[in-house]
């Protein structure tokens, strides 16, 4: 892909329905696109509603012809190699604002395919499944494909009581320390190595504006039980996660648990707020607690120049931060924004378990 040019366009393309609207696209005042690693992307976008239309001035967009709910839209932003698309979805919402001092405007909330998860509540059950067997139900519910990469042990009894779908579908991948997505038509979950792919490189000074990260022992432990019963075996279920079940993802760092662990000791947790009916429910439950704890050790914020590749979920290689904060990270949240007077700015959030080594 071509490098990014020097000077480039900020503004973004806006699609209505998969196709380019020019008038859209020039009108645009403002847009947001956030996307977090829980899911449900959302867009907020602000376009002038004055103007003359077919030789007639007055308002543009105030009587449902071009932005109606349920319509698709799209933006895509940047330019070269960090160009693509920020958001795709669907017409929620419909603002008009009235000024004292400019003309009036329009303001469009959007969001993805997780909506009609999040709107749908139901109260059932799951007898011997998988989390990829949920995942696959959920999607067949909402006309979504599903591409399920997922660990864990076959359940009894998995109960949805008064959840909507997209809450139950996130507790359920949570369980087996699991991350849940659309795009386009697929509902995807996987584990968050699974989805990182290759890192976007990033330097202070230059493509990273800004940056702070804190690394923070406050919400450390040193292992993780869960306490249960096995009807079946009629046994108790006692299983613990320890700094193993995050030693894959430490790439030659130090962890936040081994510092904790040298710094003050040992310091375990016991969950009682989950009840596992056998063993593998116990190691999946106590090691995605564990895992999800310790990659809060370092966390940041940081806004860099617009860059479409940043996604919730990716990773980034941050460079020129000094010794121990060099490195990667995987964003969990992320916010794409053009405004006349910045431009196009992405502002993301990232997190990791582990210090690099001073040099």
């Amino acid at each position: 892909m071509a490098q990014t040019p020097p000077l480039y366009t900020a503004r973004p393309e806006v699609r209505l329905d998969g196709r380019r609207d020019a008038s859209l696209t020039d009108g645009l005042l403002a847009a947001t696109a956030e996307e977090s690693s829980d899911g449900l992307f959302r867009c907020e976008a602000t376009f002038g509603n004055w103007g003359s239309d077919d030789g007639r001035t007055g308002f543009r967009y105030a009587d449902r012809r071009v932005l109606d709910f349920g319509r698709g839209l799209t933006l895509r932003m940047g330019a070269g190699d960090k160009a693509g698309e920020v958001f795709t979805g669907r017409i929620t919402a419909l603002e008009a604002c009235y000024p004292a001092d400019r003309p009036p405007e329009i303001t469009v909330l959007a969001e993805d395919r997780f909506q009609d998860l999040r709107m749908t509540r139901r109260t059932r059950t799951f007898e011997f499944v998988t989390a990829s067997d949920v995942v696959g139900s959920v999607a067949a519910d909402h006309g979504l494909r599903a591409d399920a990469d997922l660990d864990g042990p076959t359940y009894g009894l998995l109960a949805q009581v008064n959840q909507s779908d997209l809450a139950f579908l996130r507790d359920v991948a949570r369980a087996v320390d699991a991350e849940v997505w659309t795009a386009g038509d697929t509902l995807h979950a996987a584990p968050r190595p699974r989805r990182a792919g290759a890192a976007v490189k990033l330097a202070y000074g230059s493509e990273l504006y800004e940056l702070t990260i804190l690394a923070d022992l406050a919400g450390q432990r040193t292992a993780v039980s869960v306490s249960g019963w096995d009807v079946s075996a009629k046994e108790a279920v006692d299983e613990t996660a320890d700094d193993s079940a995050i030693g894959s993802e430490l790439d030659g760092g130090t962890s936040g648990i081994s510092i904790l662990r040298q710094a003050f000791g040992e310091r375990r947790d016991r969950l009682a707020h989950t009840v596992p009916f056998t063993p593998a429910e116990g190691r999946a439950v106590a090691q995605a607690e564990l895992r999800r704890a310790a990659r809060r050790f370092v966390t940041g914020r940081a806004v860099s120049e617009g860059d479409a590749r940043i996604r919730a979920g990716s990773s980034v290689e941050l460079s020129g931060v000094g010794g121990i904060y060099e490195g990667r990270y995987q964003v969990v949240l992320v916010r794409h924004e053009f405004t006349p007077e910045q431009g196009y700015r992405t502002t993301f959030w990232v997190e990791r378990p582990v210090l690099r080594e001073a040099r």
